[in-house]
């Protein structure tokens, strides 16, 4: 049974500080990060949920949050004849409750009076720093089916992956009967799951929690009752394992948790891969984003290889390789650019600006001729001299400044900087 449109909602975590993804998020919230050079984090699963018709869906947040609400405000807009939205809830002080959101039940708990004024039988809890593409009506339906108080998605990860996750244990009816949170190596072989013949050839024994949920609404409604549960992942559903019907709902397609700057870079790379994992090509899921007016790219004498080239950029560079290039990029001649995401710019310079600043010997917006950029993000509206040299890599150690951040080798350029010419980081 397909479950009616107004029956669900959806609610999407916008996260905490993002921490692990600074200095992306030193400006920003989590969900407004960049992705694939035109899109940001929350597109990922506002799509998901706008691809299987699921049109009500709020976005909680609370840090750094005014250019999510610009994006959200300027892209998602409805018939006003529709009952669809995407709403921004922020962490706010109330009379009854003066204090920031403690967590990912805590700020569910503390929005449920907004939820409450619409009529819906399930709310689907999302994360809002995830890369997958999943039909969340399929999820919906077993949940339904199944009779279920709860469902997570979960995925089937191998012995290497396992210990960074929470791992579930299903019964035969694919229920789930017990719990770990980042187990041992040593004790994994008490925590294989059925899973499916594809999985089992692939060593994918161990379910792993993916972060979303679907909660009956009185169920929902009694465990907000408990003011002292803060978190869904590490209280309230272990606290329902062997208590409640909580339902596995196994998901065997690409899933990646944006969760630090290494996995943010590996997942935008991996874009330009010859048949990547996640697939932007697909007119069945779209990703949705804002519209912008932009002129088509330019290139001149460019040799471009295995690239993702968003609009509106004046590209002059010698060579572009397995990179991401950002909206309204301009990257001087000579350059090279190899492994890199260049997130581009929100504005154009005028003409008299760019005059202005020749003048005054200060660099334009974009990047230089004959600079050299090699594992690499570089944030947006940067301005990068001439003959700068950027090498990425192991080779580097950690490292952090104003101008720009080094984690597990990769250089991150920050918002806005000014990198003078001849700057070298190799």
């Amino acid at each position: 049974m397909k479950p009616k449109k107004k029956n669900v909602i959806a609610i999407i975590l916008g996260g905490g500080q993002g921490s692990r993804l600074f200095p992306l998020t030193e400006s920003r919230s989590k969900p407004a990060v960049p992705i694939g050079g035109k899109y940001r984090l929350v597109d990922i699963p506002i799509s998901n949920c706008m691809n299987s018709e699921i049109n009500r869906i709020f976005v909680l947040t609370q840090f750094n949050s005014a250019s999510l609400n610009a994006h959200i405000k300027n892209t998602y807009h409805f018939s006003i004849f529709s009952h669809a939205f995407v709403d921004i809830l922020a962490a706010e002080q109330t009379p009854d409750n003066p204090r920031w959101f403690q967590g990912t039940a805590d700020a569910v708990r503390q929005c449920m009076p907004h939820f409450l004024n619409h009529d819906f039988d399930y709310a689907m809890i999302l994360s809002g720093d995830q890369l997958y593409q999943m039909d969340l009506n399929e999820m919906i339906e077993d949940h339904i089916k199944n009779e279920a108080d709860i469902s997570i998605a979960t995925l089937p990860v191998n012995a290497k992956d396992a210990p960074e996750f929470g791992i579930l244990k299903t019964n035969s009816d694919s229920f789930i009967d017990a719990f770990i949170e980042k187990p041992a190596k040593e004790l994994l072989p008490q925590w294989e799951s059925e899973v499916s013949e594809q999985m089992k050839s692939e060593g994918k024994l161990y379910l792993a929690s993916m972060g979303i949920y679907i909660f009956n609404r009185q169920f929902l409604l009694d465990v907000m009752s408990d003011s002292s549960t803060k978190d869904f992942g590490k209280e309230i559903i272990p606290q329902a394992v062997g208590h409640k019907r909580i339902f596995s709902f196994q998901y065997e397609g690409y899933w990646t948790d944006i969760g630090n700057i290494e996995s943010f870079f590996e997942a935008n790379i991996g874009l330009t891969d010859d048949v990547p994992h996640f697939n932007l090509f697909d007119d069945n899921n779209k990703i949705f984003t804002r519209p912008r007016l932009l002129p088509p790219t330019k290139f001149k004498k460019t040799s471009i290889d295995k690239s993702l080239i968003s609009d509106g950029c004046i590209i002059n560079a010698k060579q572009i390789s397995r990179s991401v290039i950002g909206n309204r990029s301009r990257i001087g001649s000579d350059s090279v650019i190899q492994n890199s995401y260049i997130m581009g710019n929100d504005f154009y310079q005028s003409i008299e600006d760019m005059n202005k600043d020749l003048k005054n010997n200060k660099q334009l917006i974009g990047i230089g001729e004959r600079c050299f950029i090699n594992n690499a993000i570089v944030d947006k509206n940067c301005r990068i001299g001439n003959d700068v040299h950027i090498n990425g890599g192991k080779h580097l150690e950690d490292d952090s400044n104003e101008l720009y951040m080094i984690k597990e080798g990769i250089v991150v350029v920050k918002k806005g900087a000014l990198i003078p010419n001849n700057f070298t980081i190799k």
